[in-house]
């Protein structure tokens, strides 16, 4: 990746990172433009292409998951709960179609 912006946890191109994924996952047509420009201002065209892809990539793993109701097994849940907790992850909707075996 090109570019010299970091965010305050040390990631290359963190702020126009999290600004793309966040428009591209959202509404806001303005704001999806107004991001893809930036991000690519500070990245390589392939470097671009790559990040797009991925953000596609986990967008539809995270959509067959929820459609599915994949369960989380015990190890999981107790191994997660930290993260899950930092994140907030409960805040999404979608969080309600995560159940636990057992």
């Amino acid at each position: 990746m090109n570019g010299s912006t970091a965010t305050p946890v040390g990631v290359e191109n963190g702020a126009e990172l999290i600004a793309f994924t966040e428009a591209v996952m959202g509404d806001d047509q303005v704001e999806l433009v107004r991001a893809r420009a930036a991000l690519r201002s500070v990245l390589s065209p392939e470097s671009f292409v790559e990040v797009a892809a991925t953000i596609a990539a986990f967008n539809v793993v995270d959509r067959i998951a929820d459609a599915t109701g994949i369960p989380l097994d015990p190890m999981m849940l107790a191994m997660s709960a930290d993260v899950r907790r930092e994140l907030h992850l409960e805040r999404f909707a979608s969080s309600a179609n995560t159940h636990t075996l057992g």
